[in-house]
């Protein structure tokens, strides 16, 4: 292994997640197609953040089987050989994540967002003490542009996004959606109908969102990902993971500032509270 190993304490992960609720932790990831560009790919670059993670002791998010399952674990060192984490403090967690051949890494360096995939994990002993081994990621996702800092909406006052979409007769058919999240790149759709034909690229010009005590913005959105969610009471719709297309200079402008009042005001209650 290429750096010093290290014995971070592990944590108590969480109580299971639905597969694919409304409130699915797998639903924070990114688009990796959204942030391409801040896409890393060579061994240097990673192995950079690989060090920084092992550094800062930094607790990693593993999602695996759908969303449905999640473990929190440590990047315990890092090589050619691959990544060794820290098992999770649950053992069937941990056997779950033994089998899965797909699990999403989410974390933060510095308030820095970083993602990746591994392909698979192998149990191993490391430094005396059980751990996984899994393969070098493809890439690393490092987001760290602060107007690309994505806000979830509050639930008290939810977000609408009003979609035209082209129909037969000529005229668009008008689709609300809630907005999930938003950021100053792109936003995540929620509850759209099954019926509605979408798919990944797929643009929609003349959006309309209204921010509270903000403004209105207008705004194309190009489709980057769309998966199927399931409500707590059995209800199907789709998500949708959103690019703005050259979205204006006044627009980002009037999304930011409905970002950094909804950041205040949560901060606000906060304090409120302590």
């Amino acid at each position: 292994m290429s750096s010093t190993e290290q014995n971070p304490p592990t944590a108590t992960p969480p109580s299971e997640h639905p597969a694919a609720s409304d409130h699915n932790p797998a639903a924070e990831l990114l688009s990796t197609d959204e942030f391409s560009e801040y896409m890393l790919k060579a061994k240097g670059e990673m192995f950079s953040v690989f060090k920084g993670l092992v550094e800062h002791v930094s607790q990693l998010t593993m999602f695996f089987n759908g969303g449905k399952d999640m473990i929190l674990t440590s990047i315990v060192s890092y090589g050619d050989r691959g990544l060794v984490l820290d098992l999770g403090a649950s053992s069937e967690m941990n056997r779950k994540a033994l089998e899965a051949d797909k699990l999403f890494c989410v974390t933060q360096l510095e308030k820095v967002k970083i993602q990746f995939i591994l392909r698979g994990l192998q149990r191993i002993e490391s430094g005396g003490r059980p751990a996984f081994l899994a393969g070098l990621p493809e890439n690393v996702l490092r987001l760290q542009r602060r107007e690309y800092y994505r806000l979830t909406t509050p639930i008290a006052r939810p977000l609408k996004c009003v979609i035209p979409v082209p129909s037969t007769d000529g005229q668009p058919q008008l689709i609300q959606a809630n907005v999930a999240d938003i950021s100053g790149g792109g936003l995540a759709l929620a509850g759209l109908p099954m019926d509605m034909k979408i798919d990944t690229h797929m643009e929609f010009m003349g959006c309309k969102i209204e921010l509270p005590e903000v403004g209105s913005v207008v705004v194309g959105l190009e489709i980057r990902s769309v998966y199927e969610t399931v409500s707590r009471i059995g209800q199907r719709s789709r998500r949708a993971g959103c690019q703005f297309i050259r979205l204006p200079g006044p627009m980002l402008t009037l999304i930011q500032r409905y970002i950094i009042k909804v950041e205040r005001e949560r901060k606000a209650r906060e304090s409120g509270m302590n």
